[in-house]
């Protein structure tokens, strides 16, 4: 794991212990600090129990914790010094952190999901002069510790995930030592480190980027910026504010990506330009670019995400050939655009990520010949986002709660097929596709209405359309 020795005998709260928080406590513990951590959920308190803290015995949990069900003693206030090594554990401590005095941690380390504009331990942090801090604030406090590295960080709105792994990808291929971490799902800190040379290439949300003050990427990347998640936000200017942090952690000779395609991110390219000239590249829209070898970056939206892909490689000095060779072996990642098969000539691809109407509208503007299955837990009553493409659909495949209002809305546009079930929209699609056409499962709603999770309605598409073969 990816530990700083800056950490040693600091005193850290942690919350959240989903994947990022559990693998924070095991790289604290082992650079040597003291942890206090909780999560709601019980049994992700548990998991982490019996991993050894830094030289004692597994750690002991207090505040309603003790594994027989019995009632612990409260927590402990930590003015009041530390808790008691031999009862507790020497560097791990499971408490509601609510219920503790704050102001004695170096730090408080949330998990992104923890809406900081609301989340009354946030409010207790600042009120008593606490910083809050994520993982990838940790990242940049240990590479100081690290042989000789680069970083990238990649956010925006829609392309994240498949930018960074095209990134991963093309570093891959020329050879040049790689880990891909954060919003992508893979802890960065509970990864091993790089050997001299290596690239660290980073997914960012803007909720990552609010955690982090010191992420001086080597190269940053913006795609987009386009409304979302503006609960957490002073409204769209606030959410835009964040995404432009990534530039702002910046040393000025570093290089800025940017796609201008919209207003806010044409304004901040504008703005890194005045201040810092030729370190910044924009990318625009339109590009012509020959996607026809590059079988999982159909569409568009992936011709910008190549684009952006292919810049950053440039600034790292990936040899050219292996930057051609990456585009064209790229797979993709799984439920986004991703093809499972091609069968008589069809090709079948499983973009079950897109669980609303503006997420599935670049994948119909990807390919002229679509059988298009579409339906789940709607959103909302219309598909109006999908609609400027709705001539590149051959016919469209209803399916789940919103199978009939989908239906409904595509009747007076394209031939509808009421299928009900995502294997029997498979069976149908299966004989009515020809050659050279695109069977399509993206569904512009949500999944549960009939699956856990968009990844089990993607694995069921694909075990239907194996079944076919």
């Amino acid at each position: 794991m990816i530990v700083a020795r800056a950490w040693a005998g600091r005193h850290y709260a942690v919350l959240g212990l989903a994947r990022s928080g559990a693998a924070t406590v095991r790289a604290l513990l082992a650079g040597g600090a003291r942890v206090m951590a909780w999560d709601t959920d019980e049994a992700k308190r548990a998991a982490i129990l019996p991993e050894p803290a830094r030289g004692g015995g597994p750690a002991k949990p207090v505040e309603g914790q003790m594994r027989d069900g019995s009632a612990s003693a409260p927590p402990p206030s930590l003015r009041d010094g530390p808790p008691p090594q031999a009862e507790l554990g020497e560097d791990l401590v499971v408490a509601d952190l609510e219920t503790v005095d704050l102001a004695g941690f170096d730090a408080l380390v949330v998990s992104p999901g923890v809406p900081l504009n609301r989340h009354p331990l946030a409010a207790k942090a600042r009120a008593a002069g606490v910083p809050i801090i994520g993982d990838i604030e940790l990242f940049a406090q240990a590479r100081a510790d690290l042989p000789p590295h680069r970083v990238v960080g990649i956010t925006g709105t829609n392309g994240k995930s498949t930018t960074t792994a095209l990134v991963h990808h093309m570093l891959e291929a020329a050879g040049i030592p790689t880990r891909m971490g954060g919003n992508i799902g893979l802890p960065i800190l509970a990864q091993e480190p790089l050997p001299d040379g290596g690239v660290y290439v980073l997914e960012l949300s803007s909720y990552q980027i609010d955690l982090t003050r010191s992420l001086d990427c080597d190269v940053a990347v913006l795609l987009n910026i386009t409304p979302d998640h503006l609960d957490r936000y002073d409204g769209f200017a606030g959410y835009a504010a964040s995404k432009a942090r990534l530039f702002a952690m910046q040393a000025p000779d570093h290089c800025a990506i940017v796609g201008i395609g919209d207003a806010p991110s044409a304004e901040i390219a504008r703005d890194l330009s005045r201040t810092r000239g030729a370190t910044v590249v924009r990318i625009a829209p339109g590009v012509c670019m020959d996607q026809s070898r590059w079988p999982s970056l159909q569409g568009p939206h992936n011709a910008q995400n190549a684009l952006a892909a292919l810049n950053v490689a440039e600034a790292l000095g990936v040899p050219g050939e292996a930057i051609d060779r990456a585009l064209e072996t790229f797979s993709g990642l799984p439920h986004r655009m991703e093809r499972v098969a091609t069968l008589g000539g069809v090709a079948w691809i499983d973009d079950s990520k897109a669980t609303n109407p503006e997420s599935t509208a670049p994948a119909l503007a990807a390919f002229p010949r679509i059988h298009w299955i579409v339906g789940g837990r709607a959103k909302g009553d219309d598909l109006d986002a999908c609609m400027p493409h709705i001539g590149h659909v051959v016919r469209a495949y209803t399916i789940g709660e919103a199978g009939a209002r989908f239906a409904e809305v595509l009747r007076p546009h394209v031939p509808v097929a009421e299928a009900e079930t995502l294997e029997r929209a498979v069976k149908i699609a299966a004989q009515e596709a020809q050659r050279g056409e695109v069977v399509l499962l993206s569904p512009a709603a949500a999944s549960f209405d009939q699956f856990r999770d968009y990844e089990h309605r993607g694995a069921a598409f694909r075990a239907a359309v194996e079944a076919l073969a």
